[in-house]
């Protein structure tokens, strides 16, 4: 009996003690979200998953929720970052600064100086931009560029599959290596799968420099995961440039009849803008490797190769913040006549939808282009719960057939095209590292609306009477899939 009740003591005395320390990490966890988290919607969020789940909740944002990237990536900088003024004491942009737009185009300067003062990039003249669709154009035209190679190739990928078609990027960047062509490789790290199945491995055999961004701990890829670099870009001799949304995967290439097809665009861009695409890559990679990439062979002269005005728009968890964001929210506040959005995942947070519905209530056609059968189920059932609050304002809803579209295009007024490997969802625009191109042309942007209104003849629009027949437990299911939103 003495043993039994000595026992008693030891677990309640411990039980106790673990009731204390939970607490405490749940207050200490708490209190980092409310300082840290300049989202809301995701700090309750997470200040709910921690205490509902103690220690769980706390372990969970210890791993998933702190951003780790800013105290690094300054580490790697030379020099601190010149602090920025703010917009209203800058007054104007100088004039030289801004070429001038195309007539057409020229209600949208507002948008061009938005654009310079977020991200201080001038927009560059002088650009070719050819769209590539799927993978059958993107694939051989970029293998080619890689054959071509006389100086250098750099790849930024989120996915880089170890499969078909992977094998053939392998395979060729192996050649470039042997013809003394300098190649840097660098994959997200879980972009890149397992550490049995990666593509660095048969990269590293065949002596090809390749890094991963960001190495994780646990084994595997994990769909959610955030404070990833889901960027999309490959330079060949600084002066050759691909970027868009579209991964290194067999899924991609249709030809191949894959066993899930995706549909993707690619765009192959000469001129002044590859420089700026380069040292989005250059950085990067000296984040992941801390290796500085210099020289004309990463950075030759460049010349004037077509007449579209561009520039590169980076985002991600660092200094570059909610930049893609605040481009996107200025071009819906300069639209006047029409607005075409295709995306995979649509989340947009309430500032993002009421710039949609102030848009479409102005006279503005806004069409939204969305999958009929997502890949991520959650991200699926959050979109569809929220879609009723841009429906009920006028923007139409399609949903388009299989297969699945992961582009990710933004096109106002028939003459500016935003393009890159944002997502309209917090991970994009808040969480992962994002790099887009906004052009200023009309030829551009009148071939990519045929796309779209091609799409849009094949697909499904959704209205409020479609929405509200959906049996009452789906509903249910989305609408609380959409409390999680924040962190989808």
């Amino acid at each position: 009996m003495l043993e039994s009740g000595r026992l008693m003591e030891l677990l309640a005395y411990w039980s106790w003690l673990l009731a204390v320390f939970s607490i405490a990490v749940m207050i200490a966890v708490s209190v980092h979200v409310v300082l840290s988290k300049r989202d809301v919607h995701a700090a309750l969020a997470w200040i709910a998953i921690i205490w509902m789940t103690p220690l769980i909740g706390g372990f969970m944002y210890l791993v998933f929720g702190i951003n780790r990237i800013k105290r690094r990536a300054r580490r790697l900088r030379r020099r601190p970052r010149k602090p920025r003024a703010p917009a209203n004491l800058r007054g104007d942009l100088p004039e030289p600064l801004l070429p001038a737009l195309p007539p057409e185009a020229a209600h949208l300067t507002s948008l061009a100086e938005l654009a310079e003062t977020v991200t201080e990039k001038r927009l560059r003249a002088g650009n070719l931009v050819q769209p590539l669709y799927d993978g059958d154009q993107a694939y051989p035209a970029m293998l080619k560029a890689i054959h071509e190679a006389e100086h250098s190739v750099g790849i930024l990928m989120y996915i880089f599959n170890n499969d078909a078609t992977g094998q053939l990027f392998v395979d060729a960047l192996a050649r470039a290596v042997a013809r003394k062509v300098e190649v840097r490789v660098l994959v997200d790290d879980v972009g890149a799968h397992t550490i049995w199945s990666s593509i660095v491995n048969p990269l590293t055999r065949a002596n090809v420099p390749a890094a991963r961004f960001l190495p994780k701990w646990i084994p595997g890829s994990f769909a959610y995961a955030n404070l990833r670099n889901h960027r999309k870009i490959m330079v060949v001799d600084g002066k050759i440039a691909f970027t868009g949304g579209m991964n290194i995967t067999e899924e991609s290439w249709l030809e191949h009849k894959p066993k899930h097809p995706v549909h993707d665009v690619q765009f192959r861009l000469e001129g002044p803008i590859v420089e700026q695409i380069q040292s989005v890559f250059v950085e990067d990679w000296k984040f992941a490797a801390g290796e500085s990439l210099q020289g004309d062979a990463w950075f030759p002269k460049l010349e004037s190769r077509g007449n579209i005005l561009a520039r590169g728009v980076s985002s991600g968890p660092d200094e570059d913040l909610e930049k893609i964001r605040l481009v996107i929210l200025g071009a819906l506040a300069s639209a006047r006549s029409s607005v075409r959005i295709i995306t995979p995942y649509f989340l947009p947070d309430p500032g993002m939808i009421s710039a949609l519905n102030i848009a479409s209530l102005r006279g503005v056609e806004v069409d939204i282009l969305i999958p009929k059968h997502g890949d991520l189920r959650l991200v699926q059932w959050a979109c569809t719960a929220q879609l009723p609050q841009v429906i009920d304002h006028g923007c139409r809803v399609w949903l388009t057939s299989p297969p699945f579209w992961h582009t990710k295009l933004m096109l106002v007024d028939g003459v500016w095209t935003f393009l890159g490997s944002a997502n309209w969802d917090p991970r994009s625009l808040r969480l992962n590292f994002e790099f887009n191109v906004e052009c200023y042309d009309r030829a551009l942007a009148a071939e990519l609306e045929k796309m779209i209104q091609r799409d849009i003849a094949q697909s499904e629009r959704l209205t409020i009477g479609k929405w509200n027949q959906r049996p009452f437990l789906i509903r249910l299911r989305d609408a609380t899939a959409r409390l999680l939103s924040p962190l989808l």
